[in-house]
């Protein structure tokens, strides 16, 4: 790397650096594993192109014992790293699938949307709500159809599901479904919120005296989406003006989950507030993790409270 690369000019800890040369390298969610059968869960994984004009792929999980008779949940999961980091094969979120799946016993669909910088928002939105196209085609007689799905899917009981801007995406997912033809398709039967990325300008709670994280929420988002509105931009707070009202969510139950260490817990508990008081129809559930960090399950999977959060998640998608 030369002196002039190895510059940096923007640090975005944890994600990635970008340099004075335009390069730039990513720091997290790097390591990436292939599918395959996990030993651990006995769970089953391949990847799957499901859009070929824009190479958009999915990682897809199944228990690797379903009698085919059997009809199984899906969850639609979209993955976190403030859309700028991290995928399906990242070790931590392919262990994480794994042991969903084996706990929940359903198949799991981890979308690979394209990623900022190269891809800018709203790419991230529009590749993940392709994804949900592509699985709402499986309903259609014909088609280029992917066997797990057809063959193991009950597809009226379609989750969406993800952590910190995976969560986002989901939010933004199911309003956009209550606005297109889709609805009549595809019913979500619910959304699984983990540690959501939602933000804005005015700090609330532990921001007004967390001026460092603050600081550093707010450079991440102002880095993926670079518009006028800046922190209060509806993509990332969705209580500002221009925003969708939360009664017109696209699904029956609603759980988010939060951290209490955590720079965006606030947030996720305004959501689940104002959801609660916002007329929508549905059964809003809340669970807060004691003492953890954001996406803690994530990086310690095997601890307690991990264990916790996903038997309280599989518990979500077989109620």
């Amino acid at each position: 790397m030369s002196s002039i690369t190895s510059e940096v000019a923007l640090d975005l800890f944890p994600f990635l650096e970008v340099y004075k040369d335009g390069t730039l390298k990513r720091l997290a969610g790097v390591e990436v594993v292939p599918p395959g059968l996990d030993p651990e869960t006995n769970v089953l994984s391949k990847d799957i192109l499901i859009l070929p004009k824009t190479g958009v792929s999915a990682r897809i999980y199944r228990p690797n014992l379903v009698t085919e008779p059997q009809k199984l949940p899906l969850v639609v999961y979209f993955h976190g790293g403030a859309f700028c980091a991290a995928s399906p094969a990242s070790l931590e979120y392919h262990t994480s699938l794994n042991k969903l799946v084996a706990e929940a016993n359903i198949i799991a669909l981890s979308v690979d949307y394209r990623l900022v910088p190269e891809h800018p928002l709203p790419t991230a939105y529009e590749d993940s709500w392709a994804a949900l196209q592509w699985v709402a085609s499986h309903k259609e007689e014909n088609g280029n159809h992917e066997a797990w799905i057809k063959d193991y899917v009950e597809l009226d009981e379609v989750f969406l599901t993800g952590d910190s801007s995976g969560a986002n995406i989901a939010h933004h997912l199911a309003l956009r479904i209550k606005e297109s033809n889709l609805s009549y398709k595809l019913k979500i039967a619910g959304i699984g919120m983990i540690h959501p990325y939602f933000w804005g300008t005015n700090p609330i709670g532990s921001e007004v005296t967390d001026q460092f994280r603050k600081e550093l929420v707010d450079k991440w988002w102002l880095y993926v989406c670079p518009s006028d509105k800046g922190c209060d931009d509806p993509l990332i707070n969705p209580f500002v003006d221009g925003s969708s009202d939360l009664a017109n969510l696209a699904c029956d139950r609603i759980l988010v989950i939060v951290a209490e260490k955590d720079i965006l817990r606030d947030r996720g508990k305004l959501y689940y507030d104002k959801l609660v008081k916002s007329g929508w129809k549905g059964k809003a559930e809340f669970m807060e993790t004691e003492g953890e960090d954001h996406v803690f399950h994530i990086f310690h999977p095997d601890c307690a409270k991990a264990k916790s959060l996903i038997q309280r998640l599989a518990s979500f998608f077989k109620m």
